[in-house]
C-alpha cells in the first residue's frame, strides 16, 4: 500500500491549491479514503473523508464550504480541492484509507502566507 501526495505550495490567503493523492498496491474503490493535515503545533486532524463509492463526503468544521474532496476511481487518485485558504491551513497534508491503518506517503507541504 503506498499514496503519494502531491500539489502543495505556497498560497497567498484567499488562494487556491488542488491536492493529489495517488495510491498503489490496492483499488481506492473498494476504500474510504482521508485527507489529514498536521504540524508540530497541532494535533492531526482529518480535514475531509470520501466513502468507497464517493456517495458520502465528511469534512472538518474547519474547512466546511472551502474544501471539496473527490475521486476518480479509474486513476485510482483521490483530490482535495482547497479554496479560499487561510494561515491556520498551513501544514503538511496526507492521505491514507483508514481501513489499511496507518500507511500515508511523505505528505505535500501547503503554506498559506502574505
Amino acid at each position: 500500500v503506498q499514496f503519494v501526495e502531491s500539489g502543495g505550495g505556497l498560497v497567498q490567503p484567499g488562494g487556491s491549491l488542488r491536492l493529489s493523492c495517488a495510491a498503489s498496491g490496492f483499488t481506492i474503490r473498494n476504500y474510504g479514503i482521508s485527507w489529514y493535515r498536521q504540524t508540530p503545533e497541532k494535533e492531526r486532524e482529518v480535514v475531509a473523508f470520501s466513502s468507497s463509492v464517493g456517495d458520502i463526503t465528511t469534512y472538518g468544521d474547519s474547512v466546511k464550504g472551502r474544501f471539496t474532496i473527490s475521486r476518480d476511481n479509474a486513476k485510482n487518485t483521490v483530490y482535495l480541492q482547497m479554496n479560499s485558504l487561510k494561515p491556520e491551513d498551513s501544514a503538511v497534508y496526507y492521505c491514507n484509507a483508514p481501513r489499511l491503518g496507518a500507511a500515508r506517503g511523505r505528505g505535500t507541504q501547503v503554506t498559506v502566507a502574505s
